[in-house]
């Protein structure tokens, strides 16, 4: 396993990190335990999850399956950089949601029961909340660190600007700030490269993709539709229908390559020079196997460049649209 800092910190995380939002919602207990310890064997160190993660089985599930895992023993926390998120409503009364410095507080002891640990190392706002101020913000999360109960935050879906006002912000008060952004970044959804990327670059964030396979449609989804393997909500056969032509073009690549497409737009994301992290989200111990692959792809620049061919690039802004 390869690893880099979490943005400007000293915090070693994995190249891959292992995303959990299907464990309780599509993937049982065990066998999500079963995954979490084999990423660890494999040396997977970062997990993500999210207070709302549990699909049917509720909001909350997919933390109380992480904490039961760490339950178990074996260092499984010591070992596990452990990132969550709050934003989202888990209740309907008012204040259970967004990023007051009442819910702050709320969610974060509400994660840990659930998570079973007295500390969560990297705490992501899953939104930007336009109507709670940077100050409120950072003197809750100040709060938190100085408790001991969060050690850096992020930031996920926010605009490049939001981490700029973010990072002006931290900086008046003297603290640290946003070290990690989550963003939706893969080749058919390029578009935080005008601003976001750049934003973060610049003020020392680590970028972590999620949807770094397009919910699939960068896996061989012109193959799998034809050989009757694989079904689509309406929205994504729109965008397979949509994409066709683009899509076969990268499933041609691959196979010229001698790759998975999947392991292949995997790879490729490690290939970005803002990209700290892919977020896999394996359902299956088979597709976790497969997401490891990736790490073992080197793409030339002229691999790069015929992928830009398929998939278009976004300059920097404004260069991308003006001079």
């Amino acid at each position: 396993m390869e690893y880099t800092n979490l943005g400007r910190t000293g915090l070693s995380v994995s190249r891959l990190c292992l995303g959990t939002m299907n464990f309780g919602s599509q993937t049982d207990e065990a066998t999500s335990h079963g995954i979490m310890d084999e990423a660890l064997d494999k040396g997977i160190n970062f997990f993500d999850t999210a207070n709302v993660y549990g699909g049917a089985a509720g909001k909350g599930r997919t933390e109380e399956i992480i904490g039961d895992w760490f339950a178990s023993g074996g260092n499984r926390r010591e070992r596990t950089v452990l990132a969550t998120k709050l934003y989202g409503a888990t209740g309907d009364w008012p204040n259970e949601g967004k990023l007051s410095a009442l819910n702050v507080r709320r969610a974060i002891d509400a994660s840990l029961r659930r998570l079973q640990t007295d500390y969560v190392d990297l705490y992501q706002f899953h939104h930007v909340d336009r109507a709670t101020p940077w100050e409120e913000l950072w003197q809750a999360c100040e709060t938190l660190v100085a408790q001991g109960k969060v050690l850096y935050f992020g930031s996920s879906n926010f605009a490049g600007w939001h981490l700029a006002v973010a990072q002006a912000e931290a900086a008046r008060r003297n603290f640290l700030g946003l070290v990690a952004e989550q963003s939706h970044y893969n080749l058919l959804t390029r578009e935080v490269e005008l601003e976001v990327l750049p934003s973060a670059q610049a003020h020392g964030i680590g970028v972590i993709p999620w949807s770094p396979l397009a919910s699939g449609l960068l896996g061989g989804a012109v193959r799998g539709q034809r050989e009757g393997k694989r079904r689509y909500s309406d929205f994504l056969a729109k965008t397979l229908e949509k994409r066709r032509e683009q899509l076969g073009q990268w499933e041609d690549f691959a196979e010229k390559l001698g790759h998975e497409p999947g392991d292949l737009a995997l790879a490729w994301l490690l290939h970005q020079p803002a990209v700290t992290a892919p977020i896999i989200g394996p359902r299956t111990a088979e597709q976790f196997a497969g997401a490891l692959k990736s790490l073992e792809i080197t793409l030339s620049a002229e691999d790069l460049a015929a992928i830009d061919e398929i998939f278009p690039a976004y300059k920097t802004a404004p260069e991308h649209y003006a001079w």
